[in-house]
Formats: structure tokens, C-alpha cells, sequence
């Protein structure tokens, strides 16, 4: 946290320094670059012509959002999109939720696809996944392609079951640009940024740059939150065009909590119940907010090609790796007893030097005397602890205990590492055959990988001083290995004659998975997880200038996870893969200053992978080897239509508003016995989903000043899959404001300065859903960012 301060002050001084000796004479390209204008053509992307539906994310979106927040909440204004996270800046990879359609990315499922400039993300879960948040800063991004159901045939990912969001990166500047940027906002939020753009460089371009943010969290200001990363990129032209990328992300997050029943919200809907100070009391401490905690590294780098070989044949080829290095942190209020010690003895758990390496648990310990023995509270006590979790039983009250006695406790660990590598090939060749334009395109996809997983439980070195943790482990309780590679092929063709192009295609996923364990305590296992021969294909109609008519249908595939693995004694025998059937009808239509498109779509969801979660009303088990099991239940299905409209009445003005209704029920299993035991109620609503969202906003700019503002409707979601619970609709408002230095002295041609504020009329309400519990919606934040060009 310190070398992060530190950093920041170093950035943002050289910013200062640098603008104290600016000339200013500055071009007026990089002024419209500091400030991000955009031209009318640039307001809204409906889509591109395909035979679904598509859209991506304006300079207008992009705007709506500080320097500080995730990219992912930049799609969030598009049709059939919704994203919430634990607070404003994204700074809680746990609490992060995402929902295409009927479809939803969060802490239990991942069925929308990620890609990152058309690369795969590794998958979104939380052990040893990547989102995209971990591989772009914000101001290093172009936009965000959302393809909300059929998908391209292409898309390289194993989670695409509803769609998929692709993080395009920036390419370097044409003219050599220094770049510095400095936020500050609410929640003690600090950012400072740098790039330098060399310009072209005889057919050569690059750019690196460096950020640092940090902000606490809005509950009660205690978590520590810091995040560093490192970017660059080249792209060079020529007969072969090539591009590289690199990024190294670090981030530390302590993480907000879900609220499990609607009375926890009633109550106080401005707390998630974990605590910002440490009391000395374990049972209290477990919900120490700086002991549940994220941290991350990642570091990703890809380098492609592509090259037209003769007229209509084109090639592309990429390889790419990726290393993930994560820690998830719980506090568990006792230490785990795995030393047969005996009665009356110190236990070795409390000794630094000491390790177990697999093992069970032989029981808890809650208090010891100053010799390191086990104590039992005294016959007959009744706790008068009464939080968290309803209260605790005598052996966590220390009133229970003679005095002298000593709390224990754990900082529990789950340590991920993943390292994997891939490549990509396709091709296309488009023929002229006169009265038909024929292209055939095709292409293969490989990855292969391992992710490693440990789970180490420290002591707490003294519960009666801080939550300090000794670095040696007392028990390592699994270590385990999961190797695991994905290969997949298509091909299309696509035939156009006259107004009309037809597409078909087929694709075809073929995924291997292991469990290693490396401590030989349970059985390793291996899981072939092929998909059959998956079909696809449509039809675009353009019956006049700027209409287009489409419809489209797909086959999706998401491959068996490792995480089905990491419960050693579940029957994986009767596991399949969850597919999805995905059937869109639509138009859009662009005449420039008028955009519009609707889209009507259906999706048919099998085989549904359910997760229980361990972690309930009565809080976390922590001893369990992971937290909670997997099955088929069922499935979903979902239909429903986007509409979305944007126009531009004035130069400077564009409006924009979109409407989407989705109704999702989960499907039964067919067995009412399983469907009771997992609370599935045939034809209940999906949890999660809004039936109803629309977004209306206005930006505004004069090429000087600009300014905008934005609402959206989210509607009433059930939090848990027995919709026994209602997450009440809300209507949330961003807006933001901007000018460029020269309309306040010719001396400030280089500064632009901007106001983002979020939630502004501070609504509350419940935000992300996941696992039968919600979090708490972030309040009003606001940013002020400075931004200076050279």
C-alpha cells in the first residue's frame, strides 16, 4: 500500500511538472483526445452487419464512467446488459456480476464469454479466472463489443453460452503523444496514469503506459484497496501486419459481503455487516473486513499476424500466454486441530516452525492458556455474543473461559496459480462469382494449461493485537493440480446475392481436464468434455439503404470447469456440459443522425451446472474443501426483445434510450425429489434477471465543453432461486461534465479537465445477486480527473 502511495505521487508530480512547462501551442488534436470528444457518427454502434445481434460501447458510455472504474461497467447503458459491482470503482472481483439476456456471469456461474481483442480470458470465475479488468486500464480501451446471444462463430471462448464482451485496445496514436492523467474522488480514491504514444515510426507504432488507483470502500473505510498495471502495444503495417500486446496487472481488494435475507437489508441498508475494526474477539473477527480479501497478478502478452496472400485470401494466425497468480482470504475463528497432541499439551498448531501437509482435521481450537494448551469453556455457560451469524455458542465467547484464557484463530488462504498459452489460426477467401460474392472462412484454436490450487491456513500470530498472520503455514490442507487444454475448429460460408447474404456454419469444442493430487489423498481423475458438431447460421436482408433485416441461430457449448473437480468425493458420472440453443429475429437501421434497431430472441439452456454454496445464513464453513458442490438441475429458458434508438435532433446533441425485456424460468430436472432438494420450482423466475430495463440519456458537446447525463430502470429480480425474495427495482442516474483548457486561457491547451458523478441521486439498493444472497448497491461517488497532453 505504500509503495502504491508512493507511486502515485511520483506520476501525478511528473504530470505537474511536465504541465508547469508546456508551451501552449498545442496541437488541437491532442486537446480532442485529452478530453475525448467524439463526432456524431461515433454516439451509438447498433450493430455491424450480421445475422444477430451486436453493439458496442461509444465515447459517450465510456465518459459515463471514471478513469478508476472497471471497463466492464461501460456496456452497461447497452440493450440486454446488465453489470453491478461492490462499489462504484470495481474494486471487488467477488461482488462482481454480469447478465446478457437470461444468461449471467457472477460468483457461482460464468456463461457469457470474455475475450480480450479477440483473445480468451482464461474463464471469469473466481479461483484462477480473469476479467477483463485484470488485463486493460480503462483509458487504454477503445470500446466494448457486445454480441448479447448468437455470438460470431469465432469467438474464442468456453463460456459463450449467451453471448460474448470483447475489450478492444487502443491502437498507438499516428503522432507521438505524452499523456498524463490525475483523479480524486470520494472513498479516499487517487489515480494518476501515463502514456507515451511513439508515433509513426516508418510504418511502426507503440505505446507504453503505467497507472496506479487506490481507493477504500463506502461502508465504513476500511478496506484497502490498490491496484498497479503496466501496458504496451505495437502495431506495425506492411504486405504482413503484426500487433503485440502486454499487460501486468496487480491488484490487492478487500471484498464486500452478501446480505442473506431481506430483514439484514431492512435494517441497515448501508451495511454488509463486516466490520471495520478488530476487536481481539475471533468469533466478531471473522468478519473483519480487511481479512476478506482478493489478491491478483496477472500477466498476459499476445503477438498476431494476418497478411492477404492473393486478392480475397487473407490469413491471420496469434499466440498468446497468460500467468495468474491469486490468494483469497477468510478469517476463521479458531485454529484447526491437525496434531494429535494430547490432552494437556501445547498444541503444535500454535508453533511457528510447524507444517502438516494434507491430513484431516482432528477439531477446532478456540482459546488456549499462556502455554499454547487447549481450554473448554466452562460447564453451563450460555454466549452472550449475539453477531455475526445469529451469535455464538460458549467455546467462541471469552466470557465462557477463566480469565488469562487466549483466543486462536485462522487467516485462511486459497492460493491460485494458473499459467496457460494458445494459438489461433484462421483463414478466409472471398470469391466473385458474378451475380454471388462467395466467402468461406475457417479456423482452429488451441489452448493448453494448468492451474494449480493450495488451500493454507495460518495463525493469527496474537487475536489480542491485530489480524497479522505468521507466513508459515500450520496446515496445508489440499494441493492439487488441474491440467487442461481446448481445441476447436469452424467453418463457414457465407454467400451474398443481391440484397441478401446467407451464412451456415459448424463448429466443434474438444476439451480435456484433469485433478492432480499432489498429496496422493484422493483419486486423480480426468474428464473428456467434447461437444458434438455445433451448428449455426442466418440470413441479413437489405431491402434499402441503411435497413437491415436479420435473423440468426446457434448451438453453444461451455466446456466442464475445474471447479467441478475440486469436490474429491463427487459423483462426476452423471456431469454433462451446459449448451444453449439461441434463435434471434431483428432490424436496424442507421441514417446517420438516426439509429435505431429491435431485436426479438429466445434461448434454450440445458443441462445447468447448479452450485450450493456453503455460505448461508449460518456463515461460511470454512473446513470444507471448497465452498459448495456442482450438478446438472435443469436448465432455462428465456425469450424476450431489445429495443434501442438514438438521434440526433442538433449538432452536439444526441439522445439515446433502449428498452429490453427478458422473461427467464428455470426449467425442472425432471425429477421432483432433486428439484425439491435444490428449492427449484418448475416455471420460477430466474435469479438475477431483470424482466424489465431501459436507459434514457443525453450527451451534449461543442468541441469545447461537453456534458451528459444517463438514467436506467433496472426492475424487480428475485434473489434466490425459490423467489421468495425480491430485489426491488430502481432507477439509477449517472452524469458527467467536461471542458478543455482553452475555453478557460489559451495557456491550457493541453489540460482537459472532467466531473464524473455516479448514482446521483443516490438511490439505494440491492446490486449485484449471486448464490441466494445480494449485495449492497454502491451510493453516489464522484471523480474529478485532469488530463494533460504533450
Amino acid at each position: 500500500m505504500r509503495f502504491g502511495s508512493i507511486r502515485f505521487h511520483v506520476l501525478a508530480g511528473a504530470g505537474i511538472s511536465a504541465l508547469a512547462a508546456s508551451s501552449p501551442a498545442v496541437a488541437q488534436e491532442t486537446a480532442e483526445a485529452a478530453s475525448g470528444a467524439y463526432s456524431a457518427a461515433e454516439i451509438i454502434v447498433t450493430g455491424q452487419a450480421t445475422s444477430y445481434n451486436n453493439s458496442a460501447a461509444t465515447d459517450a458510455m465510456i465518459a459515463l464512467q471514471t478513469p478508476l472504474t472497471s471497463p466492464l461497467s461501460m456496456v452497461d447503458n447497452l440493450p440486454g446488459v446488465s453489470v453491478q459491482e461492490g462499489d462504484t470503482f470495481g474494486f471487488d472481483d467477488w461482488s462482481t456480476t454480469v447478465a446478457v439476456r437470461g444468461f449471467q456471469t457472477n460468483l457461482d456461474e460464468q456463461q457469457v464469454g470474455i475475450t480480450i481483442d479477440g483473445l480468451p480470458n482464461g474463464g471469469s470465475n473466481y479461483g484462477g479466472g480473469a476479467k477483463a479488468n485484470r488485463y486493460i486500464d480503462s483509458m487504454n480501451i477503445e470500446t466494448v463489443e457486445v454480441s448479447q446471444g448468437t455470438a460470431d462463430i469465432g469467438s474464442l471462448s468456453n463460456e459463450a453460452l449467451g453471448g460474448t464482451l470483447n475489450f478492444v485496445t487502443s491502437d498507438p496514436e499516428m503522432d507521438r503523444r505524452v499523456r498524463f492523467s490525475a483523479s480524486i474522488g470520494e472513498n479516499d480514491a487517487l489515480r494518476a496514469y501515463s502514456r507515451y504514444d511513439t508515433g509513426d515510426l516508418g510504418g511502426v507504432r507503440a505505446w507504453i503506459s503505467a497507472s496506479h488507483q487506490e481507493a477504500t470502500d463506502w461502508i465504513n473505510s476500511s478496506a484497502e484497496n490498490w491496484r498497479d498495471h503496466f501496458a504496451a502495444k505495437f502495431v506495425t503495417d506492411g504486405a504482413v501486419r503484426f500487433s503485440g500486446y502486454f499487460s501486468y496487472d496487480d491488484t490487492h481488494e478487500d471484498n464486500y459481503q452478501r446480505l442473506f435475507s431481506p430483514a439484514d437489508f431492512a435494517a441497515d441498508p448501508t451495511w454488509d455487516q463486516l466490520t471495520a475494526e478488530w476487536t481481539g474477539i475471533p468469533y466478531i473477527d471473522q468478519v473483519y473486513r480487511k481479512g476478506w480479501s482478493t489478491l491478483r497478478k496477472n500477466t498476459f502478452a499476445y503477438l498476431k499476424a494476418e497478411s492477404e496472400v492473393s486478392p480475397g485470401i487473407n490469413l491471420r494466425a496469434g499466440a498468446y500466454y497468460h500467468h495468474n497468480w491469486g490468494r483469497g482470504d477468510w478469517v476463521p475463528p479458531y485454529i484447526v486441530d491437525v496434531a494429535a497432541d494430547g490432552a494437556g499439551n501445547p498444541e503444535s498448531e500454535l508453533v511457528s516452525s510447524f507444517t502438516a501437509e494434507g491430513g484431516s482435521a482432528l477439531g477446532q481450537i478456540f482459546f488456549v492458556d499462556a502455554n499454547g494448551v487447549a481450554l473448554a469453556p466452562m460447564d453451563g455457560c450460555v454466549s452472550s455474543i449475539t453477531f455475526p451469524y445469529g451469535g455464538a455458542g460458549p467455546e467462541y465467547d471469552p466470557a465462557c473461559y477463566a480469565p488469562g484464557a487466549i483466543g486462536v484463530q485462522s487467516y485462511r488462504h486459497t492460493n491460485y496459480k494458473k499459467d496457460r498459452y494458445g494459438f489461433t489460426g484462421d483463414f478466409s477467401w472471398e470469391a466473385d462469382l458474378g451475380s454471388v460474392v462467395n466467402q468461406l472462412r475457417g479456423g482452429v484454436w488451441y489452448e493448453g494449461g494448468k492451474r494449480k490450487e493450495t488451500r493454507s491456513w495460518q495463525k493469527i500470530i496474537d487475536t489480542r493485537v491485530g489480524y497479522e498472520f505468521d507466513t508459515t503455514p500450520y496446515w496445508i490442507q489440499y494441493n492439487r493440480e488441474y491440467p487442461q487444454s481446448t481445441f476447436k475448429w469452424f467453418v463457414e460460408d457465407q454467400v451474398t446475392f443481391g440484397f441478401v447474404t446467407a451464412n451456415f456454419g459448424i463448429k466443434q469444442f474438444i476439451n480435456n481436464l484433469e485433478r492432480n493430487d499432489v498429496y496422493g489423498e484422493t483419486s486423480d481423475v480426468k474428464l473428456d468434455s467434447t461437444s458434438k458438431v455445433l451448428f449455426s447460421g442466418g440470413v441479413q436482408v437489405e431491402p434499402m439503404s441503411g435497413m437491415q433485416l436479420f435473423a440468426g441461430y446457434a448451438e453453444n457449448f461451455k466446456a466442464l470447469g475445474d471447479e467441478i473437480l475440486e469436490r474429491p468425493d463427487a459423483d462426476l458420472g452423471n456431469i454433462e456440459p451446459e449448451t444453449a440453443e439461441n434463435i434471434e429475429v431483428g432490424a436496424r437501421y442507421n441514417a446517420g443522425f438516426v439509429m435505431a434497431s429491435a431485436t426479438y430472441f429466445t434461448s434454450k439452456f440445458d443441462n445447468r451446472i447448479i452450485f450450493l454454496s456453503n455460505e448461508t445464513t449460518a456463515g461460511p464453513n470454512y473446513l470444507i474443501g471448497t465452498n459448495g458442490s456442482y450438478f446438472n438441475a435443469g436448465g432455462i429458458d428465456a425469450d424476450g426483445f431489445e429495443l434501442l434508438l438514438s438521434v440526433q435532433p442538433v449538432q452536439g446533441l444526441t439522445l439515446y434510450g433502449s428498452y429490453t425485456h427478458v422473461s427467464s424460468e428455470y426449467k425442472g430436472t425432471g425429477d421432483a425429489a432433486v428439484d425439491t432438494a435444490v428449492g427449484i420450482v418448475p416455471g420460477n423466475t430466474v435469479a438475477g434477471i431483470p424482466e424489465d430495463m431501459f436507459v434514457l440519456s443525453g450527451d451534449w458537446t461543442d468541441g469545447t465543453f461537453r456534458a451528459g447525463l444517463s438514467g436506467k430502470y433496472t426492475g424487480d429480480r428475485f434473489v434466490d432461486i425459490g423467489n421468495s425474495w425480491v430485489a426491488d427495482a430502481y432507477f439509477s442516474a449517472d452524469a458527467y461534465i467536461g471542458v478543455r483548457g482553452e475555453a478557460i486561457s489559451e495557456s491550457l491547451q493541453a489540460l482537459d479537465l472532467s466531473l464524473v458523478v455516479n448514482n446521483v441521486f443516490d438511490e439505494s439498493f440491492l446490486g449485484g445477486i449471486s448464490g441466494g444472497g445480494a449485495w449492497i448497491g454502491a451510493p453516489r461517488t464522484v471523480v474529478f480527473t485532469l488530463t494533460a497532453d504533450f
